[in-house]
């Protein structure tokens, strides 16, 4: 009988993937943790606010997704 140890990978688990990579200011490269504010553009694109803290740069950027329909 094996004991459970050495059934058991050493191996370190792979992060979970990001669906979506944060956002980094274009001047500084500092990272974008949350947007300063969100609004609907339409049914299905949202427009984010950035604004670095860093440097104060900011900037929009959209995101469009699917409908979720349920029953």
């Amino acid at each position: 009988m094996r004991a459970i140890a050495e059934s058991l990978s050493t191996a370190p688990v792979p992060a979970v993937p990001r669906e979506r990579e944060l956002p980094t200011c274009p001047v500084c490269a500092d990272t974008m943790i949350a947007a300063e504010a969100s609004a609907f553009v339409s049914d299905n694109v949202v427009s984010y606010l950035w604004a670095c803290d860093t440097c104060g740069y900011g900037f929009v950027t959209k995101h469009a997704f699917k409908a979720i329909i349920c029953n």
